[in-house]
């Protein structure tokens, strides 16, 4: 299971280092191929505001097996794909499978984890640090073969933990399933993610959310392309996939890090309202200097492998703050949130790219750097509503399934 995981959050940022060859080989504008983010994410945005209830009804292991069949069949196809949009509609089917198996597969770990509930959330919070950090490093050493090559490979190790899931999974025992994905005797309804909304204080976070995962994605998305104009200014003979690939690794091993060891600390030490206004005020400094940097290789990667320590600890904290801020239920506060938030990282690639077309280089970054701001004036506005986060944790299983489904994105 931990590995599936692992592979699985590698699907995220796997193609972001061959979207420039991706265009170059199939003569598509950054435009369209930043829409393979754009599809993968809203498809997955829209299905996890049903998972939790699919996986209600079909149960754990079922929907996890379901939804690696739809990510090896998808993958493979985008693989075979002779064009950009044969590939963005695959990359919408992967989306559904992610979003099945990434809304059970805590609930299946702890069910089947000898050690006990909290060496289980380590288990999947490593999978994750791994999975996010080594994405871009084997998409950037597959693609400098060829652009295919991360999407069979993706198909093929989630063909190997389909079958390892089959082979050795049983169904979770059913306390800890619930303990994650369904509490007693709250069996969620079709409708419960869009009734959650009604909340004020997760609707005003989600909303933070959307504009928080815009600033993210423009930051992931559309960086390629900056970089590698950057790189054949200052004379680079090569940069490509295998260069970029190291790039976003180091940004994903900063991410990792302090989504798993650094933001508890803080979030402890100093509360979840400060940690959110101090980290997104600088995730706004970063996305400025992008755009002040845009031409500089050198400035272009520190402040990206720079910006993935602020992103660790706010998706942690953001997501402790969904836990903490409602009495929902867990998993529907969970499916509800990480719907919103994957479907406002959808829109930042789709726009990203005509925007720079229209109106230069930097200028996406400075609309992501709005966006994150007007985050920051919701937060502040929504104080009132939001004053019982900070709160004392009561179920650190349900703790660690949002704030994985939300590091997830």
């Amino acid at each position: 299971m931990a590995f599936a995981c692992a592979i699985s959050f590698m699907g995220i940022g796997l193609v972001d280092p061959i979207l420039p060859a991706i265009s170059h080989e199939l003569g598509a504008s950054p435009s369209q191929t930043m829409l393979l983010f754009t599809s993968y994410l809203f498809v997955t945005g829209v299905a996890m505001l049903f998972t939790s209830w699919v996986s209600g009804r079909l149960g754990v292991r079922w929907t996890l097996v379901i939804g690696l069949i739809l990510v090896v069949i998808f993958a493979a196809l985008a693989g075979s794909a002779g064009s950009v949009d044969a590939i963005i509609g695959f990359r919408a089917g992967w989306g559904l499978g992610n979003a099945l198996f990434i809304s059970t597969a805590l609930a299946a770990i702890v069910g089947a984890a000898s050690g006990g509930s909290r060496q289980a959330i380590v288990l999947y919070e490593a999978a994750l640090g791994v999975g996010m950090a080594v994405g871009p490093l084997v998409g950037g050493a597959l693609g400098s073969i060829s652009w295919r090559g991360p999407f069979f490979g993706t198909a093929a190790l989630m063909a190997v933990a389909l079958v390892a899931i089959l082979v050795f999974l049983n169904s979770p025992k059913q306390p800890a399933a619930q303990a994650v994905a369904v509490p007693v005797g709250e069996q969620p309804s079709l409708f419960s993610s869009f009734r959650a909304l009604r909340n004020p204080a997760l609707r005003s976070l989600a909303l933070v959310a959307v504009f928080y995962n815009f600033g993210f994605f423009v930051l992931l998305a559309y960086s390629p392309y900056p970089m590698e104009a950057a790189a054949k200014l200052a004379g680079a003979q090569s940069f490509g996939a295998h260069e970029l690939g190291f790039v976003f690794f180091g940004w994903g091993v900063a991410l990792a890090l302090t989504s798993v060891l650094v933001a508890p600390v803080l979030t402890r030490r100093f509360g979840l309202a400060t940690v959110l206004f101090v980290m997104l005020g600088g995730l706004t400094v970063c996305l400025m200097l992008l755009g002040v940097f845009v031409n500089s290789l050198t400035g272009l990667v520190v402040v990206v492998v720079v910006s993935g320590l602020l992103l660790g600890v706010i998706n942690t904290a953001l997501t402790e703050a969904v836990m903490e801020a409602t009495d929902l239920p867990r998993n529907v506060a969970s499916s509800t949130y990480s719907g919103v938030r994957f479907i406002g990282g959808a829109i930042a690639p789709a726009v990203a790219g005509p925007i720079a077309a229209a109106f230069g280089a930097p200028v996406p970054y400075w609309v992501g750097a709005t966006a994150v701001l007007i985050a920051i004036l919701v937060l502040a506005f929504s104080h009132k509503r939001l004053a019982p986060i900070g709160a004392e944790h009561r179920n650190p299983v349900a703790e660690a399934a949002i704030i994985g489904a939300g590091d997830a994105a």
